[in-house]
């Protein structure tokens, strides 16, 4: 599952994601939630990849990793994570409206939170990352280089993948963001 808010690239990076496993001859399906996404409001992409794939949706509790594009992203979506799962998440903090206009309260000690809630914690900070490459857009594209670590998937497709999708005065940025990507999270693949 890939979760963000709106304007963070969750949609591309979840195409990108879906084309290197058809490139892979892997069977993929997807669905998206994204209904306030233009407002700052929650993205969700389900995608689910293997030999056969019957069904986009993924059952809670049986996500094999959660990429979330902002931190109380990924609390909010904790529960479809098994529990074997790795959590990929930007560090990065987006307040949404409700707490900004005082309706709902920000909680505390959120990384805290994030440790104690997902065992298996990746914290990047692709955020900075993308600023450092260059532009801020590029986020999603080091989460689609950190997530590639997970996978037996050759960099080449993801590469190729990045280039078809990405319009093409962004596909050196967004390279180079998946090659920071990759080199920010180096955990052994699943």
């Amino acid at each position: 599952s890939l979760v963000g808010v709106g304007g963070q690239g969750t949609l591309l990076a979840s195409e990108i994601l879906c084309q290197v496993a058809l490139l892979s001859g892997k069977d993929v399906k997807k669905s998206e939630v994204h209904g306030m996404a233009q407002r700052g409001g929650s993205v969700v992409s389900q995608v689910r990849i293997g030999d056969e794939v019957h069904s986009p949706l993924i059952a809670l509790g049986e996500t094999d990793i959660l990429i979330s594009f902002e931190k109380l992203e990924a609390l909010r979506h904790a529960h479809f994570l098994a529990p074997e799962g790795v959590a990929m998440v930007n560090d990065q903090e987006i307040r949404p409206v409700t707490v900004s206009s005082g309706q709902a309260v920000w909680p505390e000690d959120l990384d805290g939170k994030l440790k104690s809630t997902f065992p298996k914690l990746e914290l990047i900070p692709a955020l900075k990352m993308a600023r450092e490459l260059g532009s801020v857009r590029a986020m999603n594209v080091v989460m689609i280089g950190a997530l590639s670590n997970y996978t037996e998937i050759e960099d080449g497709v993801w590469r190729e993948s990045i280039e078809t999708l990405v319009k093409p005065q962004y596909v050196e940025l967004n390279l180079k963001a998946f090659e920071a990507g990759k080199d920010a999270c180096c955990r052994v693949k699943l």
